[in-house]
């Protein structure tokens, strides 16, 4: 296990629109940006030193009366903050973009410090070594994550510092409270941003085979299917295949579906109708014609849209794709590859993927926990989350100036259809418990069967549906209720 340290320098952003920057200007100076009454950021300081600021109520409540009793202000000494990721695609370059660079620019005196552990290295064994101040996280890691009892209730700091959670969006916020449901008025995570779901395509192999691109219109599932057809074939030794789809999970977040229910933790597959046509779904996908390929490989995913560029179209998250095509750019690896509406089933057009929730957490046994929660509003700050923005994350906060200005930053996105990111409604993300993390292998099983095992749609369904049962009913042995 290793600390590495982060480069520090400031950050080098490009200006807004006259427009947008006027309309941030003045969101900024009426506090909106911090969610406090004064002018002091999100952390209570405009000047980067945090030596005169005095946090204050949230926006559009009343101003407080004192400031804090007691609390450490950031920037007031030499400081340095750890930093764990538990979950999800966050490549350094990110870390450093939006985390650590803007942080050190501001506070000079202050440097965030990833911590970076041994391959093969669990959670469970990061956070019993070592003692992260900040920990991000995503729905993959969350209910475990609560297992190990290290996080925070942030309660007493969004009070303490006035910090405004009525600007974050809805189905974020609405998913943090989901997550401590049933534990009393806690909160254990501020969302960060808000990962949606695209679709990626490749131009090359569009032009290749003389196939129309995506339209800028979200499409069915049937009508991107069918192109996907023209575009899954072998030439000249290489497979192509039209369209990859994150399998059975991916494609259950159009739906918004669990795959345990929340107070026994058995299988939701033949309960709730939206399993049967998700299968269906993917077993239509891999039945494509010449879709399995070699040595009857069927999973593709990342490095096959990304490294091999054999993948003509791919739905997935953008955190997934963004971050690592831009690293792959620095490292001189470039495509042409552009972004449409992610499909979904014909009757919910207009609304898309569920948004996963990445968040920001306060490490219970921290010794700078007034310091790490002011690191957290500034990043949620509208200044923070700008830099958030224009670096390809989709905010978190309710902004539209901010959503105008999504992936003017980055150089992998510049000349993208980054509009299209917004075309739908994001699904709200449903709570991922311990089980459902514990249970998902039987999806891939499934998802298998039905591509090589010679499976229909209903043996596939409930083969996985026992191996759903089975698997939770040795978890409650040792998760206990779920």
């Amino acid at each position: 296990m290793v600390i590495n340290k982060q480069r520090k320098g400031d950050m080098n952003m490009k200006s807004a629109k006259l427009s947008i920057a006027a309309l941030l200007a003045i969101v900024l100076l009426a506090g909106c940006g911090s969610g406090n009454t004064n002018k002091q950021g999100a952390a209570g300081s405009d000047s980067g030193s945090g030596a005169s600021a005095s946090p204050a109520a949230a926006s559009g409540s009343a101003a407080a009366s004192a400031e804090p009793a007691s609390y450490k202000k950031l920037g007031d000494e030499p400081l340095t903050l750890t930093f764990y990721s538990t979950s999800g695609t966050f490549p350094d370059v990110e870390f450093n973009t939006l985390i650590a660079d803007p942080i050190h620019a501001k506070y000079p005196n202050v440097t965030i410090e990833r911590i970076t552990p041994a391959a093969n290295t669990t959670n469970e064994e990061v956070l019993s070594t070592y003692t992260p101040d900040i920990i991000y996280s995503s729905s993959s890691s969350h209910a475990n994550i609560i297992r190990t009892g290290v996080y925070e209730d942030l309660r007493p700091y969004i009070e303490k510092f006035g910090f405004d959670t009525s600007r974050i969006k809805p189905i974020l916020w609405n998913y943090a409270q989901e997550l401590t449901k049933g534990k009393g008025d806690q909160i254990w995570i501020i969302p960060f941003n808000a990962n949606q779901h695209v679709l990626y395509y490749n131009k090359d192999i569009f032009d290749k085979f003389g196939v129309p691109y995506p339209t800028d219109e979200q499409q069915t599932w049937d009508d991107v299917i069918e192109i996907a057809k023209k575009l899954t074939r072998t030439v000249n030794g290489v497979h192509y295949v039209g369209l990859a789809v994150d399998n059975l999970s991916g494609l259950a977040k159009g739906l918004g579906l669990s795959i345990t229910d929340r107070t026994e933790g058995n299988s939701t597959l033949s309960s709730d109708p939206g399993w049967l046509r998700t299968f269906e779904l993917q077993k239509k996908i891999l039945e494509i014609p010449g879709y399995v390929g070699p040595d009857n490989f069927w999973n593709y995913g990342r490095d096959q849209f990304m490294k091999d560029q054999t993948i003509a179209m791919r739905a997935s998250w953008l955190a997934n794709m963004v971050g690592p095509l831009e690293e792959l750019r620095q490292q001189g690896v470039e495509f042409n590859w552009d972004i449409a509406p992610v499909p979904n089933f014909e009757d919910q057009l207009g609304v898309t993927r569920e948004a996963q929730v990445h968040s920001l957490s306060i490490n219970k046994n921290s010794p700078h926990k007034d310091e790490a929660f002011q690191v957290i509003a500034e990043i949620l700050s509208d200044e923070g989350q700008l830099i958030l923005s224009r670096n390809g994350r989709v905010p978190a906060v309710v902004n539209p100036a901010l959503e105008a200005e999504y992936g003017t930053e980055i150089p992998v996105l510049q000349g993208k259809k980054v509009q299209n990111v917004f075309v739908g409604e994001p699904l709200q993300e449903h709570y991922t418990s311990a089980y459902d993390l514990g249970v998902s292998s039987a999806l891939t099983d499934a998802a298998e069967g039905l591509a090589i095992g010679g499976l229909d749609v209903n043996t596939a369904l409930r083969n996985a549906e026992e191996a759903i049962n089975q698997k939770a009913e040795s978890l409650r042995s040792t998760l206990g209720a779920p």
